[in-house]
């Protein structure tokens, strides 16, 4: 826990906030504080930031790494979906940016007792905030066969959800994280590049957090919040996040959301956003060295009109 935190797409991140002097700025998903840092220091002497996160070790860490900004590093213990709230609490009423770097991050990866990965054994829990009452092994050892086929396939787009859903059903009930993935290895054996298990608990942990509904309701939060000229950066590990966010940032650039056939608009809509960059940034091929878990990440940036 105290291997310093690599913080994917750094430099694009700060080059997409462009931070200054006296700007009011977010982190939605603060983690150890890199990206916070990154900013903070781009908007020297006077910039502000907020930093919002639900897990309590990562914010420890980020309050100790940002401790040297004083009183310019704003860190409160929240969900990003209050930001609006948090941000008034502070005396905001709109910011200068707002980054998000969604999904778990490699902290809570390599921590085996938050029970994200099956590389090492833990506990089967899966959970960003320890105080949530959901876990993955309530998931895994109560839900009917149905319901858990169901959480496989949509969140972990995994195509025999089925089979491993009867296979857990049937061999419940599971305390471990390597419990469960031997099992699925077992049943459905070794293929393509990934481990077998790799999808089910992205799936199970996507359900345990509310990650894609936490998305799509944070999308406009943040877009309220920003002033005329601000920007807001999502960084994505996954299709099913990259595609709502993608979604949205197309649907709020454009003036017209009535269908391609029909003569007059109807609908009224009108952009508020201007997409900076409609193809995704990527991690080039020596931060994908350095730091893997940058292989996946799809950073997508928006300036609000």
């Amino acid at each position: 826990m105290n291997t310093p935190h690599l913080s994917v797409l750094y430099q694009d991140i700060i080059h997409a906030l462009r931070p200054h002097a006296a700007g009011h700025y977010i982190d939605g998903t603060l983690g150890a504080g890199g990206h916070a840092a990154g900013i903070l220091e781009a908007s020297a002497p006077t910039g502000e930031l907020l930093g919002l996160d639900l897990d309590p070790q990562a914010l420890a860490i980020a309050t100790e790494r940002l401790a040297a900004f004083g009183q310019r590093a704003h860190i409160v213990r929240a969900s990003y979906l209050e930001m609006v709230e948090q941000a008034k609490r502070v005396g905001w009423v709109q910011v200068d940016g707002i980054v998000l770097d969604l999904g778990v991050s490699s902290m809570q990866l390599d921590n085996a007792e938050r029970g994200f990965s099956f590389l090492q054994d833990g506990p089967l829990d899966m959970r960003f905030s320890p105080n949530a009452a959901l876990t993955a092994a309530n998931l895994v050892n109560t839900l009917p066969e149905s319901d858990l086929a169901e959480i496989i396939f949509r969140y972990g787009e995994e195509r025999l959800s089925r089979k491993i859903a009867r296979v857990l059903v049937q061999n419940r009930p599971f305390a471990t994280t390597r419990q469960l993935a031997d099992l699925i290895l077992k049943a459905i054996g070794k293929r393509e590049r990934i481990h077998p298990a790799t999808r089910t608990f992205q799936a199970l942990r996507i359900a345990v957090n509310g990650e894609l509904d936490a998305v799509e309701k944070v999308l406009p939060l943040a877009l309220t919040l920003l002033r005329p000229g601000g920007r807001l950066a999502v960084i994505a590990f996954h299709s099913l996040e990259d595609r709502i966010v993608k979604t949205y940032f197309r649907q709020e650039s454009r003036d017209c959301l009535c269908p391609p056939h029909q003569p007059v608009c109807t609908c009224s809509h009108q952009a508020s956003l201007i997409e900076i960059n409609r193809k995704p940034i990527e991690a080039v091929e020596a931060e994908v060295h350095a730091n893997s878990r940058a292989r996946s990440a799809k950073l997508r940036i928006v300036e609000k009109r």
